[in-house]
């Protein structure tokens, strides 16, 4: 089992930035790829950031240049530089594993932008 806990969210003027945190315990093997979602009122949960073991990141074209993923020092944390945040980005953002064919969620975090 895998448990996955999100910090860093906030409330942030557009033009701002925050820094997202999530933290696994358990067992994560070698083949892992971490990820961020994010879930806006109304719409559906959709990919932000995803990171291989290798250190692949793949990235949503919204975000391109505005977030950045990333591993800690430690292996079992992951981090989302959010820059130059827009109001577009209000959602809960949502930390990912998948490992040995599984699929695991955090609870979420509230970012939301003010113009």
């Amino acid at each position: 089992q895998v448990q996955l806990v999100e910090s860093g969210g906030g409330l942030v003027q557009a033009g701002g930035s925050l820094r997202l945190s999530c933290t696994a315990s358990g067992t994560i093997f070698s083949d892992n790829v971490m990820g961020w979602y994010r879930q806006a009122p109304g719409k559906q949960r959709e990919l932000v950031a995803t990171l291989t073991r290798a250190g692949v990141t793949n990235y949503a074209d919204s975000v391109k240049g505005r977030f950045t993923i990333s591993r800690g020092d430690a292996e079992n944390t992951v981090y989302l530089q959010n820059n130059s945040l827009k109001p577009a980005d209000t959602a809960v953002y949502y930390c990912n594993a998948k490992t040995m064919g599984r699929n695991y969620w955090g609870r979420g975090t509230q970012v939301t932008v003010s113009s």
